[in-house]
């Protein structure tokens, strides 16, 4: 028995016989066509069920058709896939209301079950508006790879949502940039954008700083002074390095997350609030809330949505279009056109890459304004990374003759040392063996490039017990290039 009729649309005859035969194998009833005016005539006359149409056709855009499908026919869910692969691709396709967006290459298995959700889910996608216009050489955010394909999906699903967001990832990933993203094409554009970062402020200061202060309320508070609260209603509050807050703040933040309101340093009268919150970290907060740093409670109100951002490391494939994007933005700015070597771009994609996009874009600009050259060659690229430093850019520097046994005693004096007369809680030894097993364990999966099997031989563990502390620890595994 036939489970529906699916419209297909895409100029390549290949990807249309392969559409069909896995729709038809699935029990849908298949039809295809290479154009958009067969498609919109089919949709028009009542014809399919759901509809998959590639966004470049020979005769229309299919951002272009879409709204007219909708607006015909506004419960018809529509399939958009794309070899463009930008975010601004993933975007435009939740805008226009698409019911899911798949870049190619995709799995047929994932697209026949997407099929099948937009057979049975209502379609309760949010109205049509039309997205802003971008310029392709100015996207937001760059890369191709299948783990930047998965953030863009997020992304453009997040977009049509106020929830409340966790973006993690390793400093230099773009955490902010997302955060951004989310705000400026999601529902509440029109709203301020307010970034604070509790790294970069005192430990006093926090609460003042996240919800204001009235005249008075300590020395040196000689006016009323409005929060970031405040200063983000009716838009979205971005809350930076959340793993660094300090406890009493995180509990009147708990607090503001639960109940909608809050008050002023020294005031008395409750302020309700009205924002968007998306918080990111390159800490691991699991790790935190064992040590008693981080409230629990507090984490699962902030992680509705975990998104993790990839290490530069686990996007290789994405380093030639960073390195092209940043030379593009160095010559508007003035520092003249330059290009890139391929030979250079495969010398760039041999680094581990430590401080992650931001050490690129950095390394890029260094090139662009010491070097006369026109072209970057591969030895300007080694000239330049054989002096970069092999810590990490969001670590201080420990001293290199220190041994491993040295380095945690000294990580155990600092950290007794942030509960003062008090003791950390109960579990210490379990904790700081987790903290030491997590890194090696890791540090083998990049060597081996995530060979199970060799990394296991190297730590000289059964493969077993390698598989067992990954899933226990919730290692993140990539297959390397």
């Amino acid at each position: 028995m036939a489970r529906g009729t699916v419209l297909i649309a895409d100029d390549d005859s290949a990807i249309r016989t392969v559409l069909n035969q896995a729709l038809a194998r699935a029990g849908y009833i298949p039809r295809a066509t290479g154009n958009a005016a067969t498609l919109w005539r089919w949709v028009s006359q009542g014809e399919g069920d759901v509809v998959i149409t590639d966004v470049v056709m020979p005769d229309e855009n299919a951002f272009d058709l879409i709204p007219r499908i909708k607006k015909t026919r506004p419960d018809l869910p529509i399939i958009v896939m794309s070899a463009q692969n930008t975010l601004m691709t993933a975007l435009s396709a939740a805008e226009k209301g698409a019911f899911e967006y798949l870049p190619k290459p995709f799995d047929l298995t994932e697209l026949v079950s997407v099929v099948g959700r937009a057979l049975s889910e209502p379609n309760r996608r949010a109205a049509v508006r039309s997205a802003p216009e971008s310029d392709p050489d100015n996207l937001p955010i760059i890369g191709r790879s299948p783990a930047m394909q998965e953030i863009y999906r997020v992304i453009a699903r997040l977009t049509q949502t106020d929830l409340t967001v966790m973006i993690t990832g390793e400093s230099g990933t773009g955490k902010e940039l997302v955060a951004r993203v989310l705000h400026d094409y999601g529902r509440r554009r029109s709203g301020p954008f307010v970034a604070i970062n509790m790294a970069a402020i005192p430990r006093e200061l926090i609460e003042s700083e996240l919800f204001g202060h009235e005249k008075g309320a300590f020395t040196g508070a000689h006016t009323r002074m409005p929060g970031r609260f405040e200063q983000a209603e009716g838009g979205t509050l971005f809350l930076d390095e959340i793993g660094d807050m300090p406890m009493e703040a995180q509990t009147r933040l708990l607090r503001v997350l639960q109940e909608g309101e809050y008050t002023t340093v020294g005031g008395r009268i409750p302020i309700r609030t009205n924002v968007r919150i998306i918080a990111a970290t390159h800490r691991d907060l699991k790790s935190q809330i064992q040590q008693g740093l981080f409230r629990e409670d507090l984490y699962y109100r902030l992680n509705v949505v975990p998104l993790r951002l990839p290490p530069l490391r686990e996007r290789l494939g994405d380093i030639d279009d960073l390195v092209r994007h940043f030379l593009r933005q160095a010559a508007r700015e003035g520092y003249g056109q330059k290009s890139i070597e391929t030979t250079a771009i495969e010398r760039l994609k041999r680094h581990t890459w430590p401080g992650n996009v931001r050490e690129l874009e950095n390394l890029v600009r260094r090139l662009v304004a010491l070097y006369p050259q026109d072209t970057i060659t591969a030895e300007i690229v080694d000239a330049e990374l054989e002096q970069a430093l092999p810590v990490r850019s969001d670590e201080p520097q420990a001293n290199t003759e220190a041994s491993l046994s040295e380095l945690v005693e000294g990580y155990l004096g600092r950290y007794f040392a942030k509960f003062g007369r008090d003791l950390p809680p109960p579990g210490l030894y379990d904790r700081i063996i987790r903290e030491v097993e997590r890194p090696l364990i890791t540090a083998a999966l990049t060597a081996t490039r995530g060979n199970q099997i060799r990394a296991a031989e190297l730590l000289g563990l059964n493969r077993n017990t390698l598989r067992s502390r990954i899933r226990d620890l919730d290692i993140q595994l990539f297959k390397g290039p």
